[in-house]
């Protein structure tokens, strides 16, 4: 085999000496573009907003306003109701609150003849479920206590109003302040304001003093569209205390569907009850009045009321299920 010239490896000896440079890629001195920057991180989500604080007590917990002095006006028998700043009324600032979205059928009770007997007055009030509505007498004597009591269980209240009844004279006696067909109108306008001058912090009227439901006064369809007008002029609801009679053309208000003691005995009066549920359900509400706390119509109603939720109708105070006026 013939030897590589000795040139050659000494010039192969020398490259493996000092092997040549590693070629470096070109270097490409111009700009580049920055590279966008990376997105911000998402801010936490702030933390949800507090509810906002309920306007009013619990329904469990409420107690009924003391007497509004805006709601007030002077007059020679007293304070009258009047309409407040901004068409406040005492419909509003004395109600009873009652759950407007509650769809279930409402049944509610005005019990009459409060202030007249005090025993069974107090009774009634210490045993009824406080969304039963009363209706104090003008005759009582020195209601004040018991309006506390009242007030103290969040009870709404209404005024009784002595309208001259059927079998005035000989079977009725509506008292020395009743509203009469045979006075002059002014002469009821005094009496309709002495009546309601007796209370202060009270949503309305009813047509009725305990058992006397001033048909024949209301008969007169002038003298009773008067008076509703003047109860809605103070902001004052109506009850028509005749069962079947038109809803008040000319008052915030209603007529009652049922009187539940007539005759006063407990199982009568349960009878009735039951009659004004099966009204409620058909027409979403009804409203049944009792003229006299006397102890078989409260027991009767304190027995009844415990197991109404339970057959799927809540009690509602009467300032729930008052209508408008069908006059406008």
């Amino acid at each position: 085999m013939a030897l590589a010239p000795a040139c050659w490896l000494g010039s192969a000896r020398s490259r493996l000496r000092n092997p040549p440079p590693t070629p470096q890629p070109r270097l490409n001195h111009r700009r580049r573009p920055p590279h966008p920057p990376p997105p911000p991180a998402p801010e936490p989500a702030p933390p949800p907003a507090p509810e906002p604080a309920p306007s009013r007590r619990p329904i469990a917990d409420h107690v009924t306003p003391p007497p509004d002095p805006l709601l007030l006006e002077p007059s020679r028998h007293g304070p009258l109701p009047r309409l407040g700043p901004e068409g406040r009324s005492a419909i509003r600032a004395y109600a009873r609150p009652f759950d407007r979205e509650d769809r279930r059928p409402r049944v509610a009770i005005l019990l009459g003849g409060i202030g007249l007997n005090g025993t069974h007055s107090d009774d009634a009030i210490r045993r009824l479920p406080p969304a039963i509505t009363l209706a104090f007498s003008p005759y009582a004597a020195r209601p004040e206590p018991m309006l506390d009591r009242v007030r103290a269980r969040g009870m709404e209240f209404v005024a009784a109003l002595p309208l001259e009844p059927a079998g005035f004279g000989s079977r009725a006696d509506p008292g020395d302040r009743a509203l009469l067909t045979g006075l002059p109108l002014n002469e009821n306008l005094d009496r309709l304001d002495w009546a309601l001058s007796r209370l202060a912090d009270y949503v309305g009227a009813v047509g009725a003093e305990g058992a006397m439901r001033g048909e024949r006064f209301a008969a007169n369809a002038e003298l009773l569209a008067t008076l509703q007008q003047r109860l809605t002029e103070r902001g004052l609801l109506y009850v028509d205390p005749r069962p079947g009679a038109p809803s008040p053309a000319r008052a915030f208000g209603r007529s009652v569907d049922l009187v539940l003691d007539d005759p006063p005995a407990r199982d009568a009066v349960e009878r009735r009850l039951a009659e004004l549920e099966t009204l409620a359900r058909a027409g979403g509400s009804a409203l049944g009045y009792a003229g006299d706390p006397a102890p078989s119509v409260v027991a009767a109603l304190t027995a009844w009321a415990a197991g109404l939720e339970a057959r799927g109708l809540v009690l509602a105070p009467v300032s729930a299920v008052i209508r408008r006026p069908t006059e406008r």
